[in-house]
This record gives structure tokens, sequence and C-alpha cells, in this order.
């Protein structure tokens, strides 16, 4: 069995972003050489997700409203968390939007039902993250 590994970097210019990072993703595929077996995509930090869902710009509007509702940034001093940090928001969205997602890997290419993208979601940006992926296979 092979293993690759790569890390993906990102610097967001805006506290939030939805990045498409599927091109990304393929072209470790591409530089792996499997074929067959199975690709781990997480983000390395706790304010950050991995996620797969329809690359369509009012669903990603949708999902920052919805976010917003269930976590809203401001005020600051409704979370306990910020005390040192003004973020407290960026950890409970990741948490909702989740850490990782795991592609299947067939005859070379990721195995994805019709309109699934991979998405990197920045909900505390202005500064250099990462993202992780692993493959494993033959």
């Amino acid at each position: 069995m092979k293993a690759y590994r790569k890390e993906l970097w990102f610097h967001s210019d805006t506290r939030r972003k939805f990045i498409n990072i599927t091109p990304l993703v393929e072209e470790c595929l591409r530089e792996s050489g499997i074929k067959e077996g199975l690709l781990l995509c997480n983000a390395m930090h706790i304010t950050s997700s991995v996620f797969i869902n329809d690359d369509e710009q009012g669903l990603h509007r949708d999902f920052e409203r919805f976010l917003e509702k269930l976590a809203p940034e401001k005020p600051y001093e409704q979370y306990e968390h910020n005390v040192f940090e003004d973020n407290a928001d960026a950890h409970l969205k990741r948490t909702i939007m989740g850490r990782e997602v795991v592609v299947a890997v067939t005859d070379g290419k990721l195995d994805f039902g019709p309109w699934e993208q991979i998405f990197y979601g920045e909900f505390d940006g202005k500064r250099k993250k990462r993202v992780l992926v692993k493959i494993i296979g033959e």
C-alpha cells in the first residue's frame, strides 16, 4: 500500500471565507499516483473547516447566514472564551461545519456524487492556516 501526505496553505484576507479546494486536492491525487484507495482532507486549525457541498454562491451566503444565526460573531462578550481572543464564534462554526472529509478514490479520481466539491471554510481568517491531504491505497 502507498501513502501520500501534503499540506495546503491558505491565507484569507477576510475573517470568514469559503474556498473551493477541489482542484488542489485533485492535483494531490495525481501527484500521489494512487488509483484505488481513500483520501482524507482535514483542517489543521480549530477555527477552520473542510466540508463537501455544492459550489453555488447563493448556498454559500445561506451557510454564512445560518452560521451567524447559530453563533453570531458579536457581541464578543457573549462568549466566556473571549477573554484574550475574539474568536469563540469561529470555534463553534467549525464544530458545525466539521473538521474533515474522506473521499473514495476510484480509477484515479475522486469518487464524488453529483455536484460534490471540497471546500475550505475559514471562520477566523487574516492569518496563514493549513489543510492536510493524506491519501492511502494502491
